[in-house]
């Protein structure tokens, strides 16, 4: 079988099972296995996929029908220009959370040595993008979980960035710390939403997904708990389910003394950051 009839096989294969981007993540796999690039597979499409190489791939590729989503598979993820390992301890980085990063980089610019708290940080690609942007910052790690912040560990020592890591159920994790900068994407799916998520979604960690009954159980703790470890004109950027922008911010109103506040759109027009600044 050559490289062409396999990633035909493989495109058939996914789009039977369900897949959404049938073509695109068999074209990764066959990248990650085979060591080319897609300019490789387009003019090297008749050479022969060897023994090992083969069952490598079908190995990947009953994986992906299974709806394990692709990133697991090849144990890596893109985010903010970078390549995170991502395995089935953590969640996947996704593009949406680019915009909490870009926001939060305005505020960790404006100072010259930036405190930073990345809280919930899971695979650790928000505060580690933040510090590969921002050198000067002191980015901290957080997270209740040991086996995501091992992975947080993995990808500072790829990235070859220095921050530290606290584990603890939210700022229990960073009693007595203060920041400058608290950014976190926390758990935000209503509970009762869970069961019908995306198949590919239903094999992230579910302690990562499950924001409570109505998803706003982590933004009241972190509501409550932000004003006891942000320093004074420290900002705190979060981002947010659909349709979840408006009562979040109403939280850190009510238990933050805000200078100011707001809610930034994604690329897509969604609300999917809330931002505030303390006095």
């Amino acid at each position: 079988m050559n490289i062409n009839d396999w990633l035909r096989h493989a495109t058939s294969t996914l789009a039977e099972s369900g897949c959404p981007d049938p073509a695109i993540d068999a074209r990764w796999m066959a990248e990650d296995v085979l060591h080319m690039t897609h300019t490789d597979l387009k003019f090297e499409g008749d050479r022969e996929v060897g023994p090992i190489a083969h069952a490598r791939l079908n190995a990947m590729l009953r994986r992906r029908a299974a709806g394990e989503p692709v990133q697991y598979i090849l144990q890596r993820a893109d985010f903010m220009g970078l390549t995170f390992h991502v395995d089935g301890r953590v969640l996947i980085p996704r593009q949406d959370t680019e915009t909490l990063v870009e926001h939060a980089l305005i505020a960790v610019t404006e100072l010259s040595s930036p405190v930073v708290l990345d809280l919930c940080a899971g695979s650790g690609c928000i505060g580690l993008s933040l510090k590969n942007l921002a050198p000067r910052a002191r980015v901290t790690l957080a997270d209740l979980s040991a086996d995501a912040l091992e992975v947080a560990r993995i990808n500072a020592a790829q990235l070859d960035v220095e921050v530290a890591f606290r584990q603890g159920d939210l700022f229990d994790a960073v009693a007595g710390e203060h920041f400058d900068v608290i950014v976190s994407n926390p758990p935000y799916i209503p509970h009762a939403e869970l069961s019908g998520l995306q198949r590919e979604v239903q094999h992230e960690p579910a302690m990562a997904l499950d924001g409570g009954r109505d998803g706003l159980d982590f933004y009241r703790r972190i509501a409550r708990g932000t004003s006891a470890h942000l320093n004074p004109g420290g900002t705190v950027c979060l981002e947010v389910g659909i349709g979840e922008a408006e009562a979040v911010q109403q939280l850190l109103g009510q238990f933050l003394d805000c200078a100011d506040s707001g809610i930034q759109r994604d690329l897509n027009g969604i609300p999917r950051v809330v931002w505030a600044r303390s006095k």
